[in-house]
């Protein structure tokens, strides 16, 4: 007769083996995908700077994806959607930056639209980890939900149709500010800053105040970029693809890392209870 200790042996055993197949089929996955992506920088000069840097975070990234989806296993199911978001960030990203960098070495140029079409889809998953964070330690609402996916949305496209000519660049420019501040306000002083401070564990906070300083500074970079490439034109497209690119190793990576960190800090919480 199987007894119970027999029984939760088998379950864990089982659970093991269906954790280790997904680990296995997800880096098989990218490892299939490299060789592709690779061959792709056939043309990539040693001293262009803004095609290596072009390189170095889609590689950045895409290794991200893998660290992210992997360590979905290793969470509480609870915390499982967050780390899944940040990788979809990473890997949406990444791809994006694979055709930006075919571009460059092509052209020397980057199409505004890949940038945009790049943040319309990874910023508002970044700003809905906010939201997932808060609904791990139960204390979201879906007013948070949606003020931050508007917010982003307010702030995104009045920018793409400022730059690619349908707006006035000053009107995009101060469009998307005022989404800035507003999704600024709502992480800081609004719903979600306040159910952060009254309710998240020691851990969970220092990812949320860290995540909301890079909303804050990270991204301050885009609207100075936008003033001096577009508005005012003193700052080169070479400068300019090079910082945004950097930028991205905070913006998106760590970003990730801070979700990774109050994950795993959480799980590790629970099973020592």
């Amino acid at each position: 007769m199987m007894t119970n200790n027999t029984f939760d042996k088998g379950k864990a055993f089982s659970l093991s083996l269906a954790s280790f197949k997904v680990k296995t089929v997800l880096t098989l996955l990218f490892l299939f995908l490299l060789p592709t992506f690779a061959h792709a920088a056939a043309n990539l000069a040693s001293d262009d700077f803004v095609g290596i840097s072009f390189w170095l975070i889609s590689m950045a990234l895409m290794a991200s994806t893998v660290f992210f989806l992997w360590e979905t296993q290793s969470v509480t199911a609870k915390w499982k959607t967050s780390l899944v978001v940040s990788a979809l960030v990473t890997f949406i990203a990444a791809v994006h930056y694979f055709y930006m960098r075919d571009v460059w070495v092509a052209t020397q140029s980057t199409p505004t639209v890949y940038r945009y079409i790049d943040w319309l889809l990874t910023v508002p998953l970044l700003m809905i980890e906010f939201y997932l964070i808060l609904r791990a330690i139960g204390v979201a609402s879906g007013g948070i939900f949606w003020r931050l996916l508007i917010g982003t949305l307010v702030m995104l496209i009045p920018g793409y149709m400022a730059e690619a000519g349908y707006l006035n660049i000053t009107v995009g420019f101060v469009i998307g500010m005022a989404g800035w501040f507003y999704i600024l306000y709502e992480i800081f002083l609004g719903e979600a800053g306040k159910a952060a401070e009254a309710s998240a564990s020691a851990a969970v906070k220092y990812a949320y105040n860290a995540m909301r300083w890079i909303v804050t500074v990270g991204w301050a970079i885009y609207p100075i970029g936008y003033v001096l490439g577009y508005m005012t034109g003193t700052a080169d497209q070479e400068t300019l693809n090079i910082i945004y690119n950097l930028a991205d190793l905070v913006n998106k990576i760590a970003f990730g890392l801070l979700i990774w960190y109050a994950a795993t800090s959480e799980s590790q919480a629970v099973a020592e209870k």
